[in-house]
C-alpha cells in the first residue's frame, strides 16, 4: 500500500536560490540565454538524442550558470517522466531511497510525482523510503526542480521520480540496474544525475594534489587549451606544494573522471570508475549516482546493442581557483548523455 504524503516544501528557497518566482525566472532564463551551440561537440540545444543529463546542485549563485548548459539540452516535447537521482548528504544507508511525498513545490508551482512508478519500485522490496524531514533537507534533488519546472512550463503531464542514492553494494547496483532498465528504455522517460565534482580544501578534508598536472587532453568548455597526456602516471600527494597550481591539479583530476563517463558503454567503464575513485579519492558527492548510471547503461546496452551512447560534457567550472592550501573550491560539471 502506498504511504505517500502531501507536498514537499521548497525547503532551500530563499537561501540556496531566490524564492521570488519573478526574480528566479529572470535569473534562470538569463542563464539559459547564455548557452550557445558548440559545433566541435555537435552540441546544438535542445539535443534530440539526449536521454539524460549530469547537472550540479550547489546554490544557483555558484552552479546555476553551469547547470543551464545541461538543462538547455533537454528536448522537453519528447518526455513526460523525469527520474532525478542524487546523493544523500544527511543520511547514510545502503541503497536507494524513495520519496514519501506526492509532489515537490517550487517557486514556479508544483511538480507531481509519478506515484504509480514509485509504488512499483517500492513493491520490488529493493528500495527504502526517505524520512519526510530528510527529503526536505536534501538539496541534491531540490536544486534540480526550479530548472525542471521552468523548462517544462505549461506541462501539467510532467511527472517526477526522485531517487536518493547512498553507498549501494555491488549486488544492489546490479539489481537496481535491472529494475530501472525498462524505465530507461521508455521513450517518454528522462534521467537527471545530480552531482558536484571535486570538493577541495581542508574544510572538505581533501587536499590531494598532482604536482605535475598538465592541462586536460580533451578539455571541457570553457577550457580551450588542450594539454598532452603525461608520459608516465602522475604521482599524487596528500598535500599540495612544490609543483604547479592547485586549481590545475583539481581540473586535471576531474577530467580523469570525465574521460571515463564520456564512454559509458566501454566494457571496463564500471571498473575504471571504481579504480579512479579508489586511486584519487576525488570527492565527487554524486559518485554513487554516477556509478548507477554506468551500471544502468551497461545493463541496457551491453557491448553489442548497436547503439552509440556517449556523454558530451559541455561545461566545467570551479567556484574558486585554489592557489594555496588555505583555499577551497568545488567543481561543477554539466554533461548530456546521448543515444544515437
Amino acid at each position: 500500500m502506498s504511504s505517500s504524503k502531501g507536498v514537499r516544501r521548497a525547503y532551500h528557497a530563499g537561501s540556496w536560490y531566490d524564492a521570488n518566482p519573478i526574480q528566479l525566472k529572470e535569473e534562470l532564463e538569463s542563464n539559459l540565454s547564455q548557452v550557445v551551440p558548440l559545433p566541435t561537440l555537435d552540441y546544438n540545444p535542445p539535443c534530440q538524442d539526449a536521454k539524460a543529463i549530469i547537472s550540479p546542485h550547489a546554490g544557483y549563485t555558484y552552479s546555476g550558470q553551469a547547470a543551464a548548459w545541461a538543462y538547455a539540452s533537454i528536448p522537453t516535447d519528447r518526455y513526460k517522466k523525469v527520474f532525478v537521482i542524487g546523493p544523500s548528504h544527511h543520511q547514510s544507508f545502503h541503497g536507494i531511497a524513495l520519496s514519501p511525498f506526492k509532489s515537490y513545490a517550487t517557486p514556479f508551482g508544483e511538480i507531481l510525482l509519478c506515484t504509480d512508478t514509485i509504488q512499483a519500485l517500492r513493491e520490488t522490496g529493493e528500495f527504502t523510503q526517505m524520512r519526510s524531514a530528510g527529503d526536505e533537507e536534501e538539496h541534491s534533488l531540490e536544486m534540480q526542480m526550479p530548472y525542471l519546472r521552468l523548462i517544462f512550463q505549461g506541462r501539467d503531464d510532467l511527472r517526477l521520480v526522485p531517487l536518493i542514492v547512498s553507498h549501494p553494494t555491488a549486488a544492489q547496483y546490479e539489481s537496481y540496474a535491472s529494475i530501472l532498465a525498462p524505465y530507461w528504455n521508455d521513450p517518454e522517460s528522462f534521467f537527471v544525475f545530480s552531482t558536484d565534482f571535486c570538493h577541495w580544501g581542508s574544510r572538505f578534508s581533501y587536499t590531494n594534489y598532482y604536482p605535475q598536472a598538465p592541462f586536460p587532453e580533451d578539455p571541457v568548455p570553457p577550457i580551450s587549451s588542450p594539454g598532452e597526456k603525461p608520459a608516465i602516471p602522475l604521482t599524487m600527494r596528500s598535500t599540495p606544494g612544490g609543483g604547479g597550481q592547485i586549481w590545475q591539479s583539481i581540473q586535471y583530476m576531474d577530467h580523469e573522471g570525465i574521460a571515463i563517463l564520456r564512454d559509458p558503454t566501454s566494457p571496463t567503464a564500471v571498473d575504471d570508475w571504481n579504480a579512479y575513485l579508489n586511486r584519487t579519492g576525488n570527492t565527487i558527492c554524486g559518485r554513487y549516482g554516477l556509478s548507477l548510471f554506468l551500471h544502468l547503461v551497461k545493463k541496457v546496452y551491453g557491448s553489442s546493442s548497436g547503439k552509440n551512447v556517449k556523454t558530451t560534457f559541455v561545461r566545467y567550472e570551479q567556484n574558486e581557483k585554489c592557489h594555496t592550501s588555505r583555499d577551497s573550491s568545488v567543481s561543477y560539471v554539466s554533461g548530456v548523455v546521448r543515444v544515437q
